[in-house]
């Protein structure tokens, strides 16, 4: 008997675990594979690929930005060397306030400051609520 490796991955973790499994010398095509699998692969990777492409929802950027307030870099996040791009989603008043936010994607560390600082932009004004998404970029200073 050959030990041959099959990786395997636990729920929330990134590296490969591999677990030791035996095939007999004279059959390893024979190995006991699901047939479906290759099947439910491409599936997956299709799926995932529509998926991507969607919005995550309905983005109205036609609202443009009249005062910008830019956001105060956690000092955590400094310390420990951060940075990178939040995007938030920016609930907008007709009056042009921004009434909610909510982090789209992003670091955790980086996305409260970021919401609260779009949360003090003024957009012009327009006759109906809106979403708009924003991207707001933290960068260290070299």
């Amino acid at each position: 008997m050959l030990p041959a490796l099959l990786p395997i991955r636990q729920a929330g973790d990134l590296s490969p675990w591999v677990i030791p499994m035996t095939l007999s010398p004279l059959n390893y095509s024979r190995a006991k594979h699901p047939r479906g699998l290759a099947k439910l692969a491409s599936l997956a990777l299709f799926a995932i690929a529509i998926a991507a492409s969607l919005p995550l929802h309905a983005v109205n950027s036609d609202r443009p930005v009249k005062q910008r307030v830019a956001p105060t870099y956690p000092e955590l996040a400094k310390r420990m060397r951060i940075c990178g791009v939040v995007k938030v989603a920016a609930t907008v008043a007709p009056d042009g306030s921004v009434s909610a936010t909510k982090t789209v994607s992003g670091n955790r560390m980086l996305s409260d400051a970021a919401e609260q600082a779009v949360h003090k932009w003024k957009f012009a004004s327009a006759s109906e609520e809106s979403t708009v998404e924003v991207e707001i970029n933290f960068a260290l200073a070299q």
